[in-house]
């Protein structure tokens, strides 16, 4: 079953870029819907962006115009490109998969049956 392992993650300062990866191994990623959820402390996990197994793209209302998803699939990897990050973009960054994705439910942590171990994102002000 496909393992996903993220990184990219650091110490920012307000209006820094970071990139987020998110390799797969067991499995190909093409063939999962994958997106990326947030928990902040004390809060419960939030749905960042989704890149879906046919090439469809959603935008947390937070991410939109900041934030970009993209596959290299030659890499096996998703990406997150994060720009204009803010002190409220803090969290764990988690890469979450599903080999079927319902239509208007991408925010759902509970649709996705594989999460990576989280990758740390701390942005100062």
């Amino acid at each position: 079953q496909v393992q996903l392992v993220e990184s990219g993650g650091g110490l920012v300062q307000s209006g820094g870029s970071l990139r987020l990866s998110c390799t797969g191994s067991g499995g190909f990623l093409a063939d999962y819907s994958i997106a990326w959820f947030r928990q902040a402390p004390g809060k419960e996990h939030e749905g960042v962006s989704c890149i879906t197994s046919g090439g469809n793209i959603y935008y947390a209302d937070s991410a939109k115009g900041r934030f970009t998803i993209s596959r290299d699939n030659a890499k096996n990897t998703v990406y997150l490109q994060m720009n204009s990050l803010s002190p409220e973009d803090t969290g764990v960054y988690f890469c979450v998969s599903a080999p079927a994705l319902r239509v208007g439910v991408w925010m759902s942590p509970f649709e996705y049956d594989y999460w990576g171990q989280g990758t740390q994102v701390t942005v100062s002000s």
